[in-house]
């Protein structure tokens, strides 16, 4: 358990519908290592914005549990929650959320500030050092709308890092890519995995990223597909 990220043990989550209940993840488990690049993958309907939502806190499953660095989430307090989100998590989506009034620079920033960082000086040096992490240390005073949208997706990843999260959750971050650049991205996030010892869990519907990750988790209508070789033991 020393070095699994994410822990999830039994992992239900049931919706009421008319009628009864629909069942979108059953007994799922799986674990994550620290420091991995991890792609969860499945058809649309599979039930992976539904764990990753869990996995963030941000949905609660009907039973089993989900545990970081050995922490079950549900059973901490909701501002726990909250906190952990905002101090331990990054998070990057399919659409990019960058300010348009703000800058590459600025917008690195503000969520350093939304995290709790103080010091002005110390958000100005970290965002830039993300900024160049990602390759865009050229692009520092540009505008979302003066960059391609490559740039605005690293732009975002350099947001998502900047304050030293433990985890970050990438849901479909390259769906509005082209291959090239989609597989570029994926390239950064493992080097980032390596430099930033980041522990990233991200969902594709792209098979040609499907086995960029250091391991893959496959769901199934809600359910977790084994490994042919796990299947068979």
């Amino acid at each position: 358990m020393d070095n699994i990220m994410i822990d999830i043990s039994h992992v239900d989550r049931k919706f009421p519908v008319a009628g009864g209940e629909f069942q979108a993840l059953k007994d799922i488990n799986a674990q994550v290592p620290q420091g991995s690049l991890t792609i969860l993958k499945g058809r649309s309907g599979s039930g992976k914005t539904t764990l990753m939502n869990i996995i963030g806190g941000l949905d609660c499953p009907s039973s089993g549990t989900i545990r970081l660095n050995g922490r079950d989430i549900w059973k901490l307090s909701q501002r726990e929650r909250e906190r952990m989100r905002r101090e331990e998590m990054g998070f990057v989506f399919q659409a990019v959320s960058l300010i348009p009034t703000m800058n590459a620079l600025q917008n690195v920033e503000f969520s350093m500030r939304l995290a709790g960082i103080k010091s002005a000086k110390e958000r100005r040096r970290r965002a830039e050092e993300c900024l160049k992490l990602v390759g865009l240390g050229n692009r520092l005073n540009h505008m979302p709308a003066e960059m391609s949208g490559g740039e605005q997706q690293r732009t975002a990843i350099a947001k998502a890092i900047a304050h030293r999260p433990k985890l970050i959750l990438a849901d479909e971050p390259t769906a509005e890519l082209d291959s090239a650049t989609a597989a570029e991205a994926v390239r950064l996030f493992k080097e980032l995995t390596r430099t930033e010892g980041l522990t990233i869990l991200m969902t594709t519907h792209d098979v040609g990223l499907m086995d960029a990750g250091d391991m893959m988790i496959e769901l199934e209508n809600g359910e977790r597909k084994l490994p042919q070789e796990e299947a068979d033991a």
